[in-house]
């Protein structure tokens, strides 16, 4: 596990995921068998690889990638680097024959995103890509109501992400996101990470993204780092999206935006509109309103308004468990390495967030639609 040493690999990959499944016992495979997944952890900092065997221990780590990724015993790497630092270690795994799986962007560049893909593909590896999103309760919700013919046909999904990330210049606001993400030379920008996100969630619900017209901007130029020490802006902090989503033409509004307060149900929602109901999902909610239930509001700024737009809709699935997303797919990976099952989520799919990334790219700077070109196989 090379990288875990950050936020989101410590606690979701890390914690939630591995350490989860062995403290649970492991992983039941279908043909009976119990897969136990045994962490080395690799980072260049020996501190805070020692801080994390303290912590969660006693754990295997070392800050020597090529004597670990050189150890048979180890059939799977995973990456959760830096977007910019991802590819060299990711080809060096694949050369070792390991199994690969990666958080994304898989890539700066979509032609390096499935360059990689088709290094694995013709080494042999079983390769994957995280997707956790799809595993999230509300996501859940909503694609069952997609599945079961809920909406009728489906018309538009409007979405809203994003939250106020501090800017650092005050001691008792601290960034909650790490400085690389707003240098571009670094691999930062929101709108490349998150619309690596975007393309798998609109491809599983609702279609593969067809076309996209695009905004993005740097709304705050200036931030201060990790020390407290000002640097230039040089990422977008914002993007505002419209896309051509399936066979049926679905269009897709999606804000994301690390400048935004929120006054919403969640940091993430979206809202899909259907000619027999809607649905209103969140992170772990999601809440519906039929046609019957629909209320009837007449334009009238004159007098206050009547209806309560906040009633007439229900929460479903309310007593339902779920799992932690990052945990629930890297169960299916395991399975998909030891057993073989199916893993449909592989470094192809990651080529083609990297893809819509530079798709939206070119239409923001070219102010115009752009298609999105199929990947092959």
């Amino acid at each position: 596990m090379n990288g875990v040493t950050g936020r989101m690999g410590t606690n979701q990959h890390l914690v939630r995921s591995i350490l989860a499944i062995r403290d649970e016992g492991g992983v039941r495979t279908a043909d009976g068998r119990t897969i136990l997944p045994e962490p080395v952890l690799v980072g260049r900092n020996p501190e805070k690889l020692k801080a994390l065997d303290a912590e969660y221990g006693p754990l295997r780590w070392t800050t020597d990638l090529d004597a670990a990724l050189a150890d048979a015993s180890l059939p799977v790497y995973f990456d959760s680097l830096s977007t910019s630092l991802r590819p060299a270690c990711v080809r060096k795994a694949i050369a070792a024959g390991k199994h690969v799986y990666c958080e994304k962007p898989t890539a700066t560049t979509s032609d390096e995103a499935y360059a990689l893909y088709a290094l694995a593909r013709d080494a042999g590896v079983k390769h994957g890509v995280v997707q956790d999103k799809l595993w999230l309760p509300g996501l859940v919700k909503l694609k069952r109501l997609i599945d079961g013919g809920f909406f009728g046909r489906i018309l538009s999904v409007r979405g809203e992400f994003g939250y106020w990330v501090f800017t650092g210049d005050a001691p008792a606001r601290p960034p909650q996101r790490p400085s690389w993400n707003y240098r571009a030379e670094e691999g930062g920008s929101l709108l490349v990470d998150m619309f690596c996100h975007w393309r798998y969630v609109f491809d599983n619900l609702f279609g593969p993204v067809r076309s996209v017209a695009c905004l993005g901007t740097t709304h705050i130029p200036e931030r201060c780092d990790e020390a407290g020490r000002p640097y230039a802006c040089t990422a977008d902090d914002a993007a505002y999206a419209i896309f051509e989503v399936g066979d049926d033409g679905v269009v897709v509004q999606m804000n994301s935006s690390w400048c935004t307060r929120v006054r919403r149900d969640d940091l993430l929602v979206l809202q899909v509109d259907g000619t027999q109901g809607s649905a209103v999902a969140g992170l772990r909610d999601c809440r519906i309103q039929t046609l019957a239930d629909t209320p009837r509001p007449v334009w009238n700024p004159d007098v206050p308004n009547p209806v309560d737009f906040w009633e007439g809709w229900d929460l479903v699935d309310t007593d339902a468990a779920y799992e932690n997303a990052f945990k629930a797919q890297w169960e299916l990976f395991l399975r998909h390495v030891a057993a073989d099952e199916p893993f449909p989520w592989t470094l192809l799919e990651g080529a083609k967030g990297v893809q819509l990334a530079e798709v939206g790219r070119q239409a923001w700077h070219e102010r115009r639609w752009l298609d999105v070109p199929d990947l092959a196989p």
